[in-house]
């Protein structure tokens, strides 16, 4: 796919920058590198807020589109899709950012540097920020990584869109209290085959423009003032051009939390000389002092004013109103029509059944007279769409979905069932003070639908939830509250019950899983996701999604939160069964897999390998199936086979379709402990089906994969 720009509109760009910053006075270019920067009057430049956020649509800044949040966008497994909806996104934020200039308004979340999107690797299910993430698996990270940029980025040539940022670089994933002193340590191997990549090819492919520092410490280096992260490997070694900010008011932490500098001054000269040219912030203001006294090279100042100032360049921000296409992007696109309904399709595709025992899903309106729907989640507007998020002009909650798809026809009944994890919704009521209505509702009810799970007030950032959850990450694997023991209720009644889980993250639902009728992860499905989800149950629309993500049985089985190392952490190298493994996910129909073969097996010569296949989808329902293709070799301390290509097949009934799929050469590769890419001797397995090649998908699929082998 083309990308923006060539290099030399780029350096175009950036002599521009040059002259301008030649300008300026040392206190101007100073006061250039925080993210509120004042106006230059005589220069031409007008005050200008770098912080913004687009994590699934403009956030923070008035009415916008809330599409899933990024774990739902991320259960798509479709990079076509979440390029069209980084370009959704930016076409809203540029309609805004119109309307914004227009009023001379230059407040926080007004400008065009989107601090999105988050490609850490969600190796913990206790991290409160995972649900920001696209998964546990660096390669579905780097192709939605890489595909969202694109969208939020455009492809002018001549200039960008908005301008994309790759967080947090790196090795950043909780915990969350500990954040601002943690030291994550790592070896070189996993640093390279999984803390790396998604970075990697949001640099190298997509031409992200920003890049983020974590707040913690990587193997005793702050990686806002890492010379190893940002000069030696993201600027010499995969050739960065963009810009480089700081998490916010993350310099501060090197001498309060980090203890590696002595005081402000140290510490933002830290940062500055290894790397970062802009602080989320205001520490950068001792900069002046710190060049004055020799401890910043003033050239160094002017590359990174130059490197911000160039960025805004390439946004057209400098240039003569009409030159730049998106100018003309009126205010009225935000939320219009046709975004709502690129959200609706986006909800309904990032939904995963789980469960659906003897069919019992789609549910059939004409043979039900009464619907039960139980549950804190089933109208709580706060699970529908995580955090980072914008204001919609409607939310449709699953319960108002349900409500909406049955008509007249059919009776709702509700009860909230308990507190999201309270023991009671009053507090001056006795415990369980909703187990009677609940009794009531399922009695009187044909089937009953349990909408549970989480919502961001519980899991998310520190500092944006509260503490009941270790200040946004999770004590444990659990449904909160009297979560259980409501469904517990709803299941002795005797009715058909259906879990709608409303979470970013995987829960233990073990007991779910045996006793339970059906089980679908809704994630934070968007604005518009109680009529997605509705239209799911009753079956005006085919559940696609595939897990981003492991749902283990207990946390137990789980390494120590604090451990960085991969040993024993997500498909790739666990040992144990999973309860619902990455990758799995039911349809209303089924897919045949028939005539795969090798075409062609040069992984050595460099050509890699191509291989064929057909599916078929042999039900009654049109669909789209996510063919997945994993790679294994057989050798001691190679991790499970991991996902190497996606192909996103939609088939309508009846219908088959051949793929055909190269595999490169470094689908086959490995990282050695040296943190070198190595290409083994040996047996390689290849597997290609609707799900990864473990014992768990089979038993839950009742299919097995294709499986392909070849011998280097």
């Amino acid at each position: 796919m083309d990308l923006v720009y060539d290099q030399e509109k780029t350096d175009r760009y950036r002599r521009r920058a040059e002259e301008l910053v030649a300008q300026m006075t040392l206190e101007e270019k100073v006061l250039q590198t925080m993210h509120r920067t004042p106006a230059i009057e005589r220069l031409g430049i007008k005050a200008y807020n770098w912080w913004n956020e687009a994590l699934h649509g403009v956030a923070r800044a008035g009415t916008a589109t809330i599409f899933p949040q990024a774990i739902g966008l991320a259960a798509t497994f479709d990079e076509e899709l979440l390029e069209q909806i980084g370009d959704a996104v930016s076409t809203e934020a540029r309609a805004k950012f119109n309307m914004q200039q227009k009023g001379e308004d230059t407040d926080i979340y007004k400008g065009l540097t989107f601090w999105a999107p988050n490609v850490n690797i969600f190796r913990d299910p206790r991290w409160g920020r995972g649900h920001e993430t696209f998964g546990e698996d660096p390669y579905l990270t780097s192709r939605l990584g890489v595909r969202y940029i694109m969208g939020l980025q455009g492809h002018d040539e001549n200039y960008l869109k908005t301008a994309a940022c790759a967080k947090h670089f790196a090795v950043h994933s909780g915990p969350e209290n500990l954040r601002h002193s943690f030291d994550a340590i790592v070896n070189e191997q996993d640093l390279r085959e999984t803390y790396l990549p998604a970075f990697q090819a949001c640099v190298q492919e997509a031409k992200v423009e920003a890049v983020m520092g974590a707040y913690n410490r990587t193997n005793g280096q702050p990686c806002c003032g890492s010379r190893r992260l940002l000069t030696e490997i993201l600027r010499q070694e995969w050739g960065f051009e963009g810009h480089v900010t700081s998490d916010c008011w993350a310099i501060r932490d090197f001498h309060e939390n980090h203890y590696v500098t002595s005081n402000a001054m140290e510490s933002v000269s830290l940062a500055m000389n290894n790397g970062c040219d802009l602080n989320c912030g205001s520490l950068f203001v001792y900069l002046e002092k710190a060049v004055q006294e020799g401890m910043v090279d003033e050239k160094r100042l002017d590359e990174a004013v130059v490197n911000l100032f160039t960025a805004r360049m390439k946004l057209g921000v400098f240039d003569a109103k009409g030159k730049n296409p998106y100018d003309e992007i009126p205010y009225t696109v935000v939320d219009s029509p046709e975004m709502r309904k690129l959200n609706e399709k986006v909800s309904e595709r990032s939904v995963v059944l789980l469960k659906n025992k003897d069919h019992i899903l789609p549910l059939k309106k004409e043979e039900l007279h009464t619907i039960g729907v139980i549950g804190p989640n089933a109208d709580n507007r706060r699970a529908l769409v995580g955090n980072y998020e914008g204001t919609a002009s409607r939310y449709v909650t699953v319960l108002e979905g349900i409500q909406d798809h049955a008509g007249d026809g059919v009776r709702v009944l509700y009860s909230e069932g308990c507190h999201l994890y309270k023991d009671r919704t009053s507090s001056l009521a006795d415990a369980n003070d909703r187990a009677s209505e609940v009794r009531g509702v399922c009695e009187a009810s044909d089937v009953v639908i349990a909408v549970m799970g989480l919502d961001a007030s519980l899991e998310g950032e520190e500092g944006d939830t509260g503490n009941e959850y270790g200040s946004g990450d999770k004590p444990d694997l659990q449904l909160p509250g009297l979560q259980h023991d409501i469904l517990k209720l709803a299941k002795e009644s005797g009715k058909p019950v259906i879990l709608v889980l409303l979470s970013g993250s995987a829960m233990a639902v073990a007991w779910e899983e045996e006793h339970l009728d059906a089980v679908i992860q809704g994630w934070y499905p968007g604005a518009q996701g109680g009529t997605a989800i509705a239209r799911i149950l009753f079956g005006d629309a085919n559940p696609e999604g595939k897990l981003p993500v492991t749902f283990y049985r207990t946390a137990e089985e789980l390494p120590d939160f604090e451990d960085y190392s991969m040993k024993g952490r997500t498909y790739r190298y666990m040992k144990q069964k999973a309860l619902y493994p990455f990758g799995y996910g039911l349809s209303y129909t089924e897919y045949e897999y028939r005539n795969t073969e090798l075409l062609s097996g040069d992984i050595g010569g460099g050509k890699g390998v191509v291989l064929r296949t057909e599916v078929k989808n042999t039900g009654k329902m049109d669909g789209i199936e996510t063919v997945q293709i994993y790679v294994g070799l057989e050798r001691e301390d190679a991790p499970n086979p991991q996902l190497k290509r996606v192909v996103k097949a939609p088939l309508k009934a009846g219908e088959t379709r051949q793929i055909e799929v190269l595999l490169p050469k470094e689908a086959f590769m490995l990282w050695d402990e040296e943190g070198k890419q190595v290409l083994y001797p040996g047996k390689y397995h290849i597997y290609l089906g609707g799900s990864q090649p473990d014992e768990r998908s089979r038993e839950l699929t009742g299919k097995s994969v294709q499986h392909l082998w070849l011998e280097l």
